[in-house]
């Protein structure tokens, strides 16, 4: 341990304005980025992602490869799974700047979060795509299977009899003609 109370590997990185626990460790090439609050005796393991203002209460352990992202907290005695991630965002979408949408995740004290597993806040994730897909298609489950479409920025389009949905976000028209859609001109 430091003299901080917590032992971090040298390859890792510590954003200045975090709350380190006692008897925390973190390992290698971790990333903790500012405004976290960590409790004691956690352990985050190698290769690690800790967003800005995260939640992580005490003896929460982290294996290697996991991100946590902005919006989550951790109780006491959380487990997270090797390479688990969270999602913060419902509609991700890389054109559309969405930090002031992200969504809350609270993980309850004891809790164990599986390898690999995704903490969605949103639809789709995990689903395994083995066919080409429509431009617009949402596609869900394993394998991948159309459950309906969406817009760009990411809202789920209600055609009405006429063919046309707009997205409630952006106000663009889209028309759905022999299962394809498209913008409307």
């Amino acid at each position: 341990m430091t003299d901080k109370g917590y032992f971090a590997h040298p390859s890792a990185v510590i954003d200045e304005g975090c709350i380190i626990g006692n008897g925390t460790r973190i390992w290698h090439f971790s990333h903790i980025m500012p405004g976290c609050i960590i409790g004691d005796g956690c352990n985050i393991g190698q290769n690690v992602v800790i967003s800005p203002d995260v939640v992580l209460g005490k003896n929460v352990k982290i294996q290697n490869n996991v991100s946590v992202y902005t919006g989550v907290v951790c109780e006491d005695d959380v487990f997270l799974g090797p390479s688990m991630v969270f999602t913060n965002v419902i509609n991700p979408r890389s054109a559309v700047n969405r930090k002031n949408e992200y969504a809350r995740t609270f993980v309850r004290k004891g809790a164990t979060i599986g390898a690999n597993s995704t903490i969605v806040c949103g639809i789709g994730a995990g689903a395994v795509v083995t066919k080409s897909v429509p431009a617009f298609a949402l596609v869900v489950g394993n394998p991948a299977r159309q459950t309906g479409w969406m817009s760009e920025y990411g809202h789920k389009l209600k055609f009405g009899p006429d063919g046309k949905a707009t997205c409630p976000e952006s106000k663009v028209t889209y028309e759905l003609v022999n299962g394809v859609v498209h913008k409307a001109e």
